[in-house]
C-alpha cells in the first residue's frame, strides 16, 4: 500500500502536532516536523526543505510510493518531490498551494516582525490572534495544543516560511507532473487567497481539483473526518 506521508506548514502549529487526526487514522503513516520549526535551521528554499525529506524518509528505510499530503509549505515540497522524483511519488493530495509566488495583503511580513520585536506587547498578540483567527474551524481543544505549538515556534520562524513560499515558482515545470494529484480548497478560508490551486489544476493534465464548504485554510485539521475519507479514496485508486 502507499506510504501516507503528511507535510506541515507555518501555520496550524508550524510542526507535525497538525496532523494529530491522520497519524491517529492512518496507520503507518509519517509526518515530520521540517528544520526550523521547534528545533534546528531552517532549510533556505523549497527544494533544499524536499531535499531534506527526501533524506528523512530514507533514513526510515521510505524510499518510494509516496502520498504526499500537504498544505501550503507541505504542499510546495511535495510538487517539488514529485517534479524532481517522480517515480519514488504515487500521488499527492495538497491544498492552499501556489506553483507561482504568491500575493500577499499589505503587512504580512511586518506584522511578524513586530511580533518578535515586542516579544510582550501588543506586537506579539497581534501574532498569537491572527494565528487564532486563521485556525477557526479547529476544534478548541487541539487549537489550543497548536497555539501553544505556535508559541515555541515563534514569529520569525513563520516568517521565514512564507518568504520561501514566496519564492517558490514552477510555472515552467507543473504540467509535466507525472504523480497523481488532488487539488483541495478550503471554501471558507478566513485570508480569502486567490485561487492558485486552480491554475495548478488546469495546467497538469488529469489532476482534480475539490472546493469544499465548511473549511478554511488547514482542511486536514479542520475537518478531518472528511479529508481522512478523500486521502482514502484518492489511496485506493493508486
Amino acid at each position: 500500500m502507499p506510504q501516507l506521508v503528511f507535510l506541515h506548514g507555518p501555520g496550524a502549529g508550524a510542526c507535525a502536532d497538525a496532523y494529530y487526526y491522520q497519524l491517529k487514522h492512518f496507520k503507518g503513516s509519517v509526518a515530520p516536523t521540517l528544520p526550523g520549526h521547534l528545533e534546528g535551521a531552517p532549510c533556505p528554499d523549497i527544494k533544499s526543505y524536499m531535499e531534506w525529506v527526501r533524506g528523512w524518509l530514507w533514513a526510515q528505510g521510505l524510499k518510494k510510493d509516496f502520498v504526499f499530503v500537504g498544505y501550503t509549505l507541505g504542499a510546495s515540497i511535495a510538487l517539488q518531490y514529485g517534479l524532481d522524483y517522480p517515480d519514488e511519488v504515487k500521488g499527492m493530495v495538497i491544498m492552499t498551494v501556489a506553483a507561482r509566488p504568491k500575493t500577499r495583503p499589505p503587512g504580512t511580513y511586518e506584522m511578524r516582525v513586530r511580533a518578535e520585536q515586542d516579544p510582550n506587547g501588543k506586537g506579539y498578540e497581534e501574532w498569537l490572534a491572527f494565528q487564532a483567527h486563521t485556525m477557526q474551524f479547529v476544534e478548541p481543544g487541539l487549537r489550543e495544543k497548536l497555539m501553544e505549538r505556535h508559541r515555541q515556534v515563534g514569529p520569525m520562524s513563520q516568517l521565514h516560511d512564507l518568504k520561501t513560499i514566496d519564492a517558490f515558482d514552477v510555472r515552467d515545470r507543473i504540467g509535466t507532473l507525472k504523480p497523481k494529484l488532488l487539488l483541495l480548497r478550503g471554501l471558507d478560508d478566513p485570508g480569502k487567497p486567490p485561487e492558485y490551486e486552480k491554475e495548478i489544476h488546469e495546467a497538469v493534465p488529469g489532476s482534480q481539483y475539490l472546493k469544499l464548504a465548511g473549511v478554511g485554510h488547514f482542511p486536514p485539521t479542520e475537518n478531518p473526518a472528511k479529508i481522512n475519507s478523500l486521502i482514502e479514496e484518492f489511496r485506493a485508486t493508486l
